[in-house]
Protein backbone atom coordinates (compact mmCIF):
# COMPACT_ATOMS: atom_id res chain seq x y z
CA UNK A 1 0.00 0.00 0.00
CA UNK A 2 1.15 3.23 -0.90
CA UNK A 3 2.27 5.60 2.02
CA UNK A 4 0.58 8.58 0.23
CA UNK A 5 -2.74 6.79 0.00
CA UNK A 6 -3.24 5.72 3.46
CA UNK A 7 -6.88 5.01 4.87
CA UNK A 8 -8.22 7.86 6.90
CA UNK A 9 -9.15 5.25 8.85
CA UNK A 10 -10.13 1.63 9.28
CA UNK A 11 -13.53 2.13 6.80
CA UNK A 12 -13.68 0.99 3.07
CA UNK A 13 -15.62 4.09 1.96
CA UNK A 14 -17.42 4.36 -1.02
CA UNK A 15 -14.98 7.33 -2.30
CA UNK A 16 -11.73 7.80 -0.47
CA UNK A 17 -11.58 10.91 -2.28
CA UNK A 18 -14.55 12.74 -0.73
CA UNK A 19 -14.50 14.52 2.80
CA UNK A 20 -17.11 12.42 4.83
CA UNK A 21 -18.19 14.69 7.68
CA UNK A 22 -18.86 13.09 10.91
CA UNK A 23 -22.50 12.98 12.06
CA UNK A 24 -23.45 13.23 15.50
CA UNK A 25 -27.14 13.18 15.35
CA UNK A 26 -29.99 13.17 13.31
CA UNK A 27 -33.37 14.93 14.55
CA UNK A 28 -36.63 15.21 12.14
CA UNK A 29 -35.66 16.45 8.57
CA UNK A 30 -32.50 17.44 9.81
CA UNK A 31 -29.00 16.16 10.50
CA UNK A 32 -26.29 17.51 12.93
CA UNK A 33 -22.33 17.03 12.49
CA UNK A 34 -19.61 16.91 14.81
CA UNK A 35 -18.96 20.20 14.08
CA UNK A 36 -22.35 21.76 15.38
CA UNK A 37 -22.77 22.07 11.41
CA UNK A 38 -26.76 21.34 10.71
CA UNK A 39 -27.80 20.11 7.43
CA UNK A 40 -31.51 19.65 5.45
CA UNK A 41 -31.62 16.08 5.11
CA UNK A 42 -33.40 16.91 1.43
CA UNK A 43 -32.52 13.11 0.22
CA UNK A 44 -33.66 11.41 3.58
CA UNK A 45 -29.81 9.68 2.55
CA UNK A 46 -31.24 7.74 -0.79
CA UNK A 47 -35.09 8.39 -0.06
CA UNK A 48 -35.05 6.21 3.09
CA UNK A 49 -35.91 7.97 6.16
CA UNK A 50 -39.01 8.59 4.97
CA UNK A 51 -40.27 9.90 8.81
CA UNK A 52 -37.00 11.29 9.62
CA UNK A 53 -34.52 10.82 12.10
CA UNK A 54 -34.54 10.29 15.85
CA UNK A 55 -37.88 9.43 16.00
CA UNK A 56 -38.50 7.78 19.98
CA UNK A 57 -41.13 6.08 19.47
CA UNK A 58 -39.39 3.65 17.01
CA UNK A 59 -36.51 3.83 18.97
CA UNK A 60 -38.53 2.97 21.78
CA UNK A 61 -40.27 0.03 20.19
CA UNK A 62 -36.57 -1.52 19.27
CA UNK A 63 -35.28 -1.34 22.66
CA UNK A 64 -37.92 -3.53 23.66
CA UNK A 65 -38.28 -5.69 20.66
CA UNK A 66 -34.62 -6.56 21.27
CA UNK A 67 -35.11 -7.70 24.23
CA UNK A 68 -37.97 -9.63 23.74
CA UNK A 69 -36.29 -11.34 20.53
CA UNK A 70 -34.11 -10.20 17.89
CA UNK A 71 -33.33 -12.80 16.04
CA UNK A 72 -34.92 -16.09 14.34
CA UNK A 73 -34.07 -17.63 11.60
CA UNK A 74 -37.13 -18.26 8.79
CA UNK A 75 -35.91 -21.75 8.14
CA UNK A 76 -37.32 -22.93 11.29
CA UNK A 77 -39.61 -20.25 13.42
CA UNK A 78 -42.11 -17.51 12.92
CA UNK A 79 -42.57 -14.50 15.38
CA UNK A 80 -45.63 -12.35 15.42
CA UNK A 81 -43.97 -8.89 13.98
CA UNK A 82 -42.94 -10.90 11.08
CA UNK A 83 -46.70 -12.01 10.14
CA UNK A 84 -47.97 -8.51 11.31
CA UNK A 85 -45.93 -6.61 8.76
CA UNK A 86 -46.39 -8.57 6.01
CA UNK A 87 -49.71 -8.45 6.43
CA UNK A 88 -49.66 -4.58 6.66
CA UNK A 89 -47.15 -4.44 3.73
CA UNK A 90 -50.19 -6.52 1.88
CA UNK A 91 -52.76 -4.31 2.72
CA UNK A 92 -50.62 -1.40 1.35
CA UNK A 93 -50.25 -2.70 -2.09
CA UNK A 94 -52.26 -3.19 -4.81
CA UNK A 95 -54.80 -5.99 -4.73
CA UNK A 96 -53.65 -9.30 -5.23
CA UNK A 97 -50.12 -9.09 -4.07
CA UNK A 98 -50.36 -10.65 -0.66
CA UNK A 99 -47.52 -13.02 -0.29
CA UNK A 100 -44.45 -10.86 1.18
CA UNK A 101 -40.69 -12.84 1.34
CA UNK A 102 -38.64 -10.13 3.33
CA UNK A 103 -35.05 -9.46 2.95
CA UNK A 104 -32.69 -6.96 4.02
CA UNK A 105 -32.51 -4.38 1.20
CA UNK A 106 -33.31 -3.25 -2.14
CA UNK A 107 -30.93 -5.14 -3.88
CA UNK A 108 -32.01 -8.54 -2.28
CA UNK A 109 -35.67 -7.72 -2.83
CA UNK A 110 -35.13 -7.26 -6.80
CA UNK A 111 -32.47 -10.00 -7.00
CA UNK A 112 -35.46 -12.35 -5.10
CA UNK A 113 -38.15 -11.14 -7.33
CA UNK A 114 -36.59 -12.53 -10.69
CA UNK A 115 -36.03 -15.75 -8.23
CA UNK A 116 -39.14 -16.10 -7.70
CA UNK A 117 -39.94 -15.54 -11.39
CA UNK A 118 -37.47 -18.13 -13.20
CA UNK A 119 -38.70 -20.91 -10.35
CA UNK A 120 -42.57 -20.09 -11.13
CA UNK A 121 -42.17 -21.00 -14.82
CA UNK A 122 -39.57 -23.95 -13.52
CA UNK A 123 -42.42 -25.16 -11.17
CA UNK A 124 -45.23 -24.46 -13.79
CA UNK A 125 -44.08 -26.12 -16.61
CA UNK A 126 -41.03 -28.13 -15.78
CA UNK A 127 -36.88 -27.63 -16.16
CA UNK A 128 -37.36 -27.83 -20.11
CA UNK A 129 -38.84 -23.86 -19.41
CA UNK A 130 -36.45 -21.51 -21.40
CA UNK A 131 -37.76 -18.75 -19.64
CA UNK A 132 -34.94 -16.88 -17.78
CA UNK A 133 -34.36 -13.66 -19.40
CA UNK A 134 -35.69 -10.22 -17.78
CA UNK A 135 -36.41 -7.43 -19.85
CA UNK A 136 -35.46 -3.82 -18.17
CA UNK A 137 -34.44 -0.91 -19.44
CA UNK A 138 -31.78 2.00 -19.73
CA UNK A 139 -31.69 4.85 -17.05
CA UNK A 140 -32.88 2.38 -14.59
CA UNK A 141 -31.52 1.59 -11.16
CA UNK A 142 -32.69 -2.18 -9.68
CA UNK A 143 -29.45 -2.90 -7.15
CA UNK A 144 -25.63 -3.52 -6.92
CA UNK A 145 -25.76 -7.52 -6.69
CA UNK A 146 -25.25 -9.59 -9.98
CA UNK A 147 -28.55 -10.22 -10.74
CA UNK A 148 -29.92 -7.12 -9.88
CA UNK A 149 -27.01 -5.03 -12.08
CA UNK A 150 -27.71 -7.13 -14.59
CA UNK A 151 -31.04 -5.66 -14.80
CA UNK A 152 -29.84 -2.10 -14.13
CA UNK A 153 -29.39 0.10 -16.99
CA UNK A 154 -27.43 2.95 -15.44
CA UNK A 155 -24.03 2.24 -17.28
CA UNK A 156 -21.73 3.52 -15.33
CA UNK A 157 -22.21 1.50 -12.30
CA UNK A 158 -22.28 -1.89 -14.96
CA UNK A 159 -19.53 -0.64 -16.68
CA UNK A 160 -17.07 -2.58 -14.79
CA UNK A 161 -18.29 -5.32 -13.50
CA UNK A 162 -19.83 -6.24 -17.30
CA UNK A 163 -18.06 -9.40 -17.85
CA UNK A 164 -19.74 -10.92 -14.29
CA UNK A 165 -23.26 -9.98 -15.66
CA UNK A 166 -26.26 -11.63 -17.11
CA UNK A 167 -26.85 -10.74 -20.44
CA UNK A 168 -30.46 -9.46 -20.00
CA UNK A 169 -31.94 -7.50 -22.88
CA UNK A 170 -32.86 -3.57 -22.05
CA UNK A 171 -35.13 -1.10 -23.61
CA UNK A 172 -35.98 2.73 -23.95
CA UNK A 173 -36.84 4.54 -20.93
CA UNK A 174 -39.87 6.84 -20.63
CA UNK A 175 -37.89 9.13 -20.39
CA UNK A 176 -40.02 12.25 -21.99
CA UNK A 177 -37.37 15.11 -21.39
CA UNK A 178 -34.60 12.99 -23.78
CA UNK A 179 -37.45 10.34 -25.20
CA UNK A 180 -35.32 9.21 -28.61
CA UNK A 181 -39.19 9.74 -31.25
CA UNK A 182 -39.43 13.19 -30.74
CA UNK A 183 -42.55 12.77 -28.83
CA UNK A 184 -44.54 16.03 -28.00
CA UNK A 185 -46.28 14.51 -24.74
CA UNK A 186 -45.51 12.43 -21.99
CA UNK A 187 -48.61 10.32 -23.20
CA UNK A 188 -47.13 9.59 -26.58
CA UNK A 189 -43.73 9.21 -24.89
CA UNK A 190 -45.44 6.93 -22.89
CA UNK A 191 -46.89 4.83 -25.58
CA UNK A 192 -44.12 4.25 -27.69
CA UNK A 193 -41.77 3.57 -24.65
CA UNK A 194 -44.56 0.41 -23.92
CA UNK A 195 -44.47 -0.62 -28.00
CA UNK A 196 -40.30 -1.06 -27.37
CA UNK A 197 -41.33 -3.96 -24.81
CA UNK A 198 -43.60 -5.88 -27.03
CA UNK A 199 -40.64 -5.60 -29.79
CA UNK A 200 -37.97 -6.70 -27.49
CA UNK A 201 -40.05 -10.16 -26.65
CA UNK A 202 -40.48 -10.77 -29.89
CA UNK A 203 -36.59 -10.21 -30.94
CA UNK A 204 -35.57 -12.58 -28.20
CA UNK A 205 -38.84 -14.99 -28.66
CA UNK A 206 -41.62 -14.97 -25.49
CA UNK A 207 -40.41 -18.21 -24.76
CA UNK A 208 -37.30 -16.89 -23.46
CA UNK A 209 -38.18 -13.74 -21.23
CA UNK A 210 -39.53 -14.73 -18.07
CA UNK A 211 -40.25 -10.94 -17.09
CA UNK A 212 -40.37 -7.48 -17.50
CA UNK A 213 -39.12 -5.13 -14.45
CA UNK A 214 -39.83 -1.08 -14.22
CA UNK A 215 -39.52 1.60 -11.62
CA UNK A 216 -42.51 3.77 -11.46
CA UNK A 217 -41.05 6.58 -10.77
CA UNK A 218 -37.48 6.54 -11.81
CA UNK A 219 -35.12 6.76 -8.96
CA UNK A 220 -31.06 7.66 -8.88
CA UNK A 221 -30.74 6.66 -12.68
CA UNK A 222 -32.82 9.55 -13.98
CA UNK A 223 -34.64 11.56 -11.07
CA UNK A 224 -38.53 12.19 -10.92
CA UNK A 225 -39.24 10.72 -14.57
CA UNK A 226 -42.78 8.73 -14.29
CA UNK A 227 -44.84 8.04 -17.35
CA UNK A 228 -49.02 8.42 -17.70
CA UNK A 229 -51.32 6.01 -16.74
CA UNK A 230 -51.38 4.32 -20.16
CA UNK A 231 -47.85 2.87 -20.06
CA UNK A 232 -48.57 0.41 -17.51
CA UNK A 233 -51.48 -0.46 -18.65
CA UNK A 234 -49.68 -1.75 -21.90
CA UNK A 235 -47.23 -3.33 -19.87
CA UNK A 236 -50.10 -4.78 -18.60
CA UNK A 237 -51.66 -6.05 -21.65
CA UNK A 238 -48.12 -7.12 -23.17
CA UNK A 239 -46.95 -9.35 -20.71
CA UNK A 240 -50.39 -11.33 -20.54
CA UNK A 241 -50.31 -11.72 -23.93
CA UNK A 242 -47.17 -13.43 -24.08
CA UNK A 243 -47.11 -14.92 -20.64
CA UNK A 244 -44.67 -13.14 -18.84
CA UNK A 245 -44.36 -11.84 -15.29
CA UNK A 246 -44.64 -8.13 -14.64
CA UNK A 247 -42.15 -6.87 -11.76
CA UNK A 248 -42.23 -3.23 -10.22
CA UNK A 249 -39.54 -2.03 -8.80
CA UNK A 250 -40.77 0.46 -5.69
CA UNK A 251 -37.68 0.23 -3.81
CA UNK A 252 -37.11 4.04 -3.82
CA UNK A 253 -40.85 5.14 -4.97
CA UNK A 254 -42.33 2.99 -2.64
CA UNK A 255 -44.25 3.45 1.09
CA UNK A 256 -45.56 6.80 0.80
CA UNK A 257 -42.77 8.42 -0.95
CA UNK A 258 -45.02 9.67 -3.75
CA UNK A 259 -48.01 10.54 -1.79
CA UNK A 260 -49.52 7.33 -2.28
CA UNK A 261 -49.36 3.68 -0.07
CA UNK A 262 -47.16 2.30 -3.64
CA UNK A 263 -46.44 4.38 -6.48
CA UNK A 264 -48.23 2.10 -8.35
CA UNK A 265 -52.00 3.75 -7.06
CA UNK A 266 -50.87 6.51 -9.84
CA UNK A 267 -51.17 4.33 -12.60
CA UNK A 268 -53.45 2.16 -11.61
CA UNK A 269 -50.68 -0.67 -12.37
CA UNK A 270 -50.84 -4.32 -11.68
CA UNK A 271 -47.85 -6.03 -11.33
CA UNK A 272 -47.22 -9.85 -10.58
CA UNK A 273 -44.77 -8.87 -8.01
CA UNK A 274 -43.65 -5.46 -6.54
CA UNK A 275 -40.07 -5.27 -4.73
CA UNK A 276 -39.98 -2.37 -1.80
CA UNK A 277 -37.51 -1.44 0.82
CA UNK A 278 -35.44 1.93 1.35
CA UNK A 279 -38.87 4.21 3.36
CA UNK A 280 -40.46 0.67 4.28
CA UNK A 281 -38.51 0.79 8.12
CA UNK A 282 -37.33 5.16 7.23
CA UNK A 283 -33.67 3.37 7.89
CA UNK A 284 -34.33 2.68 11.20
CA UNK A 285 -33.39 -1.00 10.12
CA UNK A 286 -32.19 -2.81 7.09
CA UNK A 287 -35.12 -4.22 5.33
CA UNK A 288 -36.33 -5.13 2.05
CA UNK A 289 -39.20 -7.23 0.41
CA UNK A 290 -40.69 -9.15 -2.55
CA UNK A 291 -44.75 -9.10 -2.19
CA UNK A 292 -45.94 -11.83 -4.84
CA UNK A 293 -49.81 -13.12 -6.10
CA UNK A 294 -51.34 -15.77 -5.20
CA UNK A 295 -50.85 -16.93 -8.62
CA UNK A 296 -46.98 -16.95 -7.76
CA UNK A 297 -47.20 -18.36 -4.44
CA UNK A 298 -49.38 -21.30 -4.90
CA UNK A 299 -47.88 -22.91 -8.14
CA UNK A 300 -44.32 -22.46 -6.06
CA UNK A 301 -45.63 -23.65 -2.63
CA UNK A 302 -48.94 -25.00 -2.70
CA UNK A 303 -49.21 -27.03 -6.12
CA UNK A 304 -45.27 -27.57 -6.64
CA UNK A 305 -42.35 -28.38 -4.96
CA UNK A 306 -43.37 -26.37 -1.49
CA UNK A 307 -39.80 -24.97 -1.42
CA UNK A 308 -38.45 -21.50 -2.46
CA UNK A 309 -34.78 -22.25 -2.84
CA UNK A 310 -33.29 -19.12 -2.09
CA UNK A 311 -32.77 -17.43 1.44
CA UNK A 312 -30.67 -15.24 3.54
CA UNK A 313 -29.43 -15.02 7.27
CA UNK A 314 -31.51 -11.97 7.60
CA UNK A 315 -34.71 -13.13 5.80
CA UNK A 316 -37.65 -12.44 7.91
CA UNK A 317 -35.76 -10.54 10.96
CA UNK A 318 -38.32 -10.37 13.40
CA UNK A 319 -36.48 -7.10 15.01
CA UNK A 320 -36.75 -5.34 11.47
CA UNK A 321 -39.95 -6.40 10.22
CA UNK A 322 -41.45 -5.49 13.72
CA UNK A 323 -39.68 -1.98 13.45
CA UNK A 324 -40.70 -1.73 10.03
CA UNK A 325 -44.14 -2.43 10.82
CA UNK A 326 -44.20 0.37 13.52
CA UNK A 327 -42.93 3.15 11.14
CA UNK A 328 -45.81 2.21 8.74
CA UNK A 329 -48.07 2.34 11.93
CA UNK A 330 -46.64 6.05 12.57
CA UNK A 331 -47.31 6.64 8.69
CA UNK A 332 -50.85 6.09 8.48
CA UNK A 333 -51.74 7.06 12.04
CA UNK A 334 -49.79 10.66 11.82
CA UNK A 335 -51.16 11.01 8.11
CA UNK A 336 -47.92 11.67 6.58
CA UNK A 337 -48.90 10.69 3.03
CA UNK A 338 -51.43 12.98 2.56
CA UNK A 339 -48.79 15.36 4.39
CA UNK A 340 -46.40 14.22 1.60
CA UNK A 341 -48.66 15.42 -1.50
CA UNK A 342 -49.50 18.57 0.22
CA UNK A 343 -45.61 19.24 0.51
CA UNK A 344 -44.40 17.76 -3.08
CA UNK A 345 -47.51 19.74 -4.46
CA UNK A 346 -46.01 22.58 -2.82
CA UNK A 347 -42.30 22.63 -3.60
CA UNK A 348 -42.58 21.80 -7.09
CA UNK A 349 -44.46 24.50 -7.53
CA UNK A 350 -41.99 26.56 -6.05
CA UNK A 351 -39.06 24.94 -7.72
CA UNK A 352 -41.04 26.43 -11.16
CA UNK A 353 -38.73 29.29 -10.64
CA UNK A 354 -35.52 27.74 -10.80
CA UNK A 355 -36.09 27.93 -14.48
CA UNK A 356 -35.10 31.32 -14.62
CA UNK A 357 -31.41 30.26 -14.14
CA UNK A 358 -30.18 28.67 -17.47
CA UNK A 359 -28.59 25.83 -16.07
CA UNK A 360 -31.69 24.02 -15.23
CA UNK A 361 -32.78 22.22 -17.77
CA UNK A 362 -35.78 19.82 -16.16
CA UNK A 363 -38.03 19.22 -13.44
CA UNK A 364 -40.36 16.63 -12.74
CA UNK A 365 -41.52 13.88 -9.75
CA UNK A 366 -44.78 12.82 -7.86
CA UNK A 367 -44.99 13.80 -4.13
CA UNK A 368 -41.69 14.02 -2.50
CA UNK A 369 -39.75 12.22 -5.41
CA UNK A 370 -38.32 15.25 -7.17
CA UNK A 371 -35.51 15.53 -9.80
CA UNK A 372 -33.87 18.45 -11.61
CA UNK A 373 -31.80 18.28 -14.45
CA UNK A 374 -28.96 20.37 -15.13
CA UNK A 375 -27.62 21.47 -19.19
CA UNK A 376 -25.56 23.49 -20.48
CA UNK A 377 -28.39 25.10 -22.87
CA UNK A 378 -32.01 24.51 -22.09
CA UNK A 379 -33.10 25.17 -25.35
CA UNK A 380 -30.91 22.28 -27.11
CA UNK A 381 -30.52 20.20 -24.05
CA UNK A 382 -26.89 20.38 -24.49
CA UNK A 383 -25.58 18.64 -21.26
CA UNK A 384 -22.51 20.01 -19.15
CA UNK A 385 -19.45 17.40 -20.20
CA UNK A 386 -18.24 15.09 -16.99
CA UNK A 387 -15.04 17.16 -16.14
CA UNK A 388 -17.26 20.32 -15.54
CA UNK A 389 -18.40 18.42 -12.45
CA UNK A 390 -21.89 20.24 -12.05
CA UNK A 391 -23.77 17.49 -10.05
CA UNK A 392 -20.76 18.10 -7.74
CA UNK A 393 -20.80 21.88 -7.50
CA UNK A 394 -24.35 21.33 -7.08
CA UNK A 395 -23.86 19.16 -3.96
CA UNK A 396 -20.98 20.95 -2.38
CA UNK A 397 -22.50 24.24 -2.79
CA UNK A 398 -25.45 22.59 -0.91
CA UNK A 399 -23.53 21.33 1.81
CA UNK A 400 -21.78 24.84 2.59
CA UNK A 401 -25.44 26.17 2.70
CA UNK A 402 -26.71 23.38 5.03
CA UNK A 403 -28.56 21.48 2.66
CA UNK A 404 -27.90 17.35 1.72
CA UNK A 405 -28.81 16.55 -1.91
CA UNK A 406 -28.78 12.95 -3.46
CA UNK A 407 -26.35 14.06 -6.84
CA UNK A 408 -26.19 11.14 -10.28
CA UNK A 409 -25.13 11.51 -13.89
CA UNK A 410 -24.74 9.58 -16.89
CA UNK A 411 -28.72 10.17 -18.01
CA UNK A 412 -27.74 11.26 -21.31
CA UNK A 413 -25.60 8.94 -22.68
CA UNK A 414 -24.13 6.65 -19.87
CA UNK A 415 -21.60 9.20 -19.53
CA UNK A 416 -22.83 12.43 -19.79
CA UNK A 417 -26.05 14.06 -17.68
CA UNK A 418 -26.11 15.74 -14.34
CA UNK A 419 -29.06 15.93 -12.17
CA UNK A 420 -29.96 15.91 -8.22
CA UNK A 421 -32.77 13.88 -6.32
CA UNK A 422 -34.88 15.99 -3.65
CA UNK A 423 -36.86 13.43 -1.35
CA UNK A 424 -36.98 15.21 1.82
CA UNK A 425 -38.74 13.20 4.97
CA UNK A 426 -42.47 13.12 4.13
CA UNK A 427 -43.41 14.61 7.02
CA UNK A 428 -41.86 18.04 6.35
CA UNK A 429 -43.26 21.08 7.14
CA UNK A 430 -44.06 23.64 4.78
CA UNK A 431 -41.97 26.17 6.99
CA UNK A 432 -38.90 23.50 6.23
CA UNK A 433 -39.82 23.16 2.81
CA UNK A 434 -39.60 27.01 2.32
CA UNK A 435 -36.46 26.40 4.04
CA UNK A 436 -35.02 24.03 1.61
CA UNK A 437 -36.03 25.74 -1.21
CA UNK A 438 -34.19 29.00 -0.10
CA UNK A 439 -30.84 26.73 0.49
CA UNK A 440 -31.52 24.67 -2.70
CA UNK A 441 -31.76 28.51 -5.17
CA UNK A 442 -28.47 29.82 -3.37
CA UNK A 443 -26.74 26.84 -4.24
CA UNK A 444 -27.93 26.55 -7.94
CA UNK A 445 -27.25 30.29 -8.33
CA UNK A 446 -23.24 30.21 -7.15
CA UNK A 447 -23.11 26.88 -9.40
CA UNK A 448 -24.79 28.65 -12.04
CA UNK A 449 -21.90 31.76 -11.27
CA UNK A 450 -19.68 28.78 -11.64
CA UNK A 451 -19.76 27.10 -14.65
CA UNK A 452 -21.22 29.94 -17.00
CA UNK A 453 -18.88 32.70 -15.55
CA UNK A 454 -22.20 35.06 -15.01
CA UNK A 455 -23.10 36.92 -12.37
CA UNK A 456 -25.46 35.55 -9.38
CA UNK A 457 -28.87 36.42 -10.47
Amino acid sequence: MSLNKAPKNYVFYRNQNWHYPRIEKGEGIFLYGEDGKKYIDGCSGSAVANIGHGNREVAEFAKEHIERIAFTHLSRWTVDSIEKCAERIANWCPEGLNHVYFVSGGSEATETAIKMARQYFVERDGHKTSKWKVISKWNSYHGATMGSLSMTGSIGRRKIYDPLLANFPKIQQFYHYRNPWGAKTLEETSILAAKELEKEILRHGPENIAAFISEPVIGSAAPGVHPEKIYFQLVREICDKYDILFIMDEVMAGTGRTGKKMASEHFDAKPDILVIAKGLSSGYTPIGAAVCTDEIFNTIMIDGSGNFIHGHTYAGNPLSCGIADKVMEIIERENYIENCVLQGEYLLKKLEDLYNYPIVGDIRGKGLMIGIEFVKDQGTKEPFEVSENVKGKITNNGLVEGLVVYPGGGSVDGVRGDHILLAPPINITKEEVDLLYDKLDKSINKTTSEVLGQKAY
